[in-house]
């Protein structure tokens, strides 16, 4: 089981953007180990502009981004992608349509001496056993979203990013496969519902600045601001 009382995810201070064009400043969010964590907001808050810059695929231009003590992320250091220990489930999700649903989530281990069993495990966690040598597109929706997941959780991640919206049928048993497996997680919708029945704790965004980050209890009936109290 993981410890709940360590810090996997920190962000400190952190502000990003596009060239001269400032999205997020001046955020401050830790994630404990084994917690699911939501960035919840309008569109064009920074959301996603915050997941990019923790999967290390844009750069910031102020405070920290540290996973599991580590510092990956500061103005004059970015740690490359493949070397964060996170894994990600992309909006379209980004399934490769010449292999087959048991060779998209073997992509990420294909050296593990186990991967045969590590891709067995997760179809069966994603209730897709059976549906290992199909192609993405003979499933629906649904079921490549599962792909997806499993695919990002075969390597182990230190921490799990989901962009994008969740199936609605999907929500429940994502928080129940992460609490499984206890995985650090953090996705971003616009969903409110979605936030509260995934997460342990969510963060309100708006124009780039966290205005909360309480459970979803608290978020309802302590509202830190007439923006949350409205958006909520």
């Amino acid at each position: 089981m993981p410890d709940t009382h360590s810090i996997v995810l920190e962000l400190n201070q952190l502000a990003c953007g596009y060239g001269d064009h400032p999205v997020v400043s001046e955020l401050d969010i830790n994630l404990r180990m084994g917690d699911i964590g939501c960035l919840l907001g309008p569109s064009g808050c920074g959301k996603t502009t915050i997941l990019r810059a923790i999967a290390g695929f844009e750069p910031i231009t102020a405070g920290e981004i540290l996973l599991d003590g580590e510092r990956l992320s500061s103005p004059f250091k970015r740690t490359p992608p493949e070397q964060r220990r996170i894994g990600m489930v992309f909006q379209d999700y980004a399934l490769f349509p010449h292999l087959t649903v048991q060779d998209n989530v073997a992509f990420g281990i294909n050296r593990h001496p186990r991967r045969k069993r590590i891709v067995e495990e997760l179809l069966d966690l994603v209730k897709l056993s059976q549906l290992g040598k199909r192609y993405p597109h003979e499933l629906s929706g649904g079921q490549q979203q599962r792909v997806a997941l499993a695919r990002a959780l075969a390597p182990d991640p230190k921490l799990l990013l989901l962009d994008g919206e969740l199936r609605r049928r999907l929500s429940g048993e994502v928080r129940e496969i992460l609490k499984q497996r206890g995985t650090s997680a953090l996705l971003v919708t616009h969903d409110q519902n979605e936030a509260f029945a995934v997460s342990d704790h969510v963060g309100v965004l708006r124009e780039g600045r966290l205005q909360q980050w309480d459970s979803p209890f608290n978020l309802y009936h302590e509202p830190a601001t007439p923006f949350v109290a409205s958006f909520i």
